[in-house]
């Protein structure tokens, strides 16, 4: 089996940084692509940033120029460096890993929460 463990949420003030950590663990060969997501209350999950094991990444326009993805391949971790954090920032970031070998299919992790206050 698969795990994605998120961590680094917590309560930040408007302007502030925060830096999300994702680990995929267990029976894995190749990942092609890993990212996060998000969804705040009320509203519909959405891509925050994506990096594929190529080197490519994508970013929602929400957050390009305060945000940035990086990947550790050889640990299967995925980070998010948030900067210049915002208050329409506050949700559930979640992770996910496009395993192609053995599976062939996205896993999710369960999520982790960031607040940002005013």
């Amino acid at each position: 089996q698969v795990q994605l463990v998120e961590s680094g949420g917590g309560l930040v003030q408007s302007g502030g940084s925060l830096r999300l950590s994702c680990t995929a663990s267990g029976t894995i060969f190749k990942i092609y692509s890993m990212g996060w997501y998000r969804q705040a209350p009320e509203k519909q999950r959405e891509l925050v940033a994506l990096t594929t094991s190529g080197g490519s990444t994508n970013y929602a326009d929400s957050v390009k120029g305060r945000f940035t993805i990086s990947r550790d391949n050889a640990n299967n971790t995925v980070y998010l460096e948030m900067n210049k954090l915002k208050l329409d920032d506050t949700a559930v970031y979640y992770c996910n890993a496009d395993i192609q070998r053995p599976y062939g299919m996205v896993f999710w992790g369960k999520g982790t929460l960031v607040t940002v206050s005013s």
